[in-house]
């Protein structure tokens, strides 16, 4: 695993690899979800509502940028926001130095999302954590509450 700097407006830079998952991903949100670095969740907007152990909650507001070629929300935004509360929550439940990656991914779409229909909110939740694998499943919920995706993943976990 390689080590990186994370900057918060709070502490000197503080390498990721010393603290526990759950640390970090608090350590983030904390900080108005890192705004500053680039990343994944910065480019989509991503901000994270819950992060507690075994399970997280992000939220994404759709933009113009993510529309498919019909006019709705691509399904690799979904899909995108589900890999991320699943292996999160994943995350959640690791120790300082232990990394993780994703190894599967499944989602199902239930129905499509307009593009200026508001917030998308996914919610992932650990199955498993394994030694060397864990399981997580997800739901995006849409500004209405209905379910627009859910899914399931496997991740390997790195000691």
């Amino acid at each position: 695993m390689q080590a990186c700097i994370v900057m918060t407006t709070t502490d000197a830079p503080t390498d990721p690899t010393a603290m526990s998952g759950l640390e970090l991903l608090r350590a983030w949100q904390a900080d108005g979800a890192g705004s500053d670095r680039p990343s994944i969740g910065r480019l989509l907007g991503m901000v994270p509502k819950q992060i507690d152990e075994g399970a997280v909650t992000f939220a994404v507001t759709p933009q113009p940028d993510f529309a498919n070629p019909l006019g709705t929300v691509h399904g690799g935004i979904c899909a995108t926001l589900l890999d991320s509360v699943m292996g999160c929550a994943v995350h959640t439940t690791l120790p300082a130095g232990v990394g993780y990656t994703t190894l599967e991914l499944k989602v199902n779409y239930i129905r499509s999302v307009a593009v200026d229909a508001g917030e998308l909110t996914g919610v992932g939740t650990v199955i498993h954590a394994g030694r060397t694998t864990a399981t997580a499943e997800g739901k995006v919920f849409s500004a209405d509450g209905k379910l627009v995706a859910h899914g399931t993943t496997t991740c390997i976990v790195f000691r």
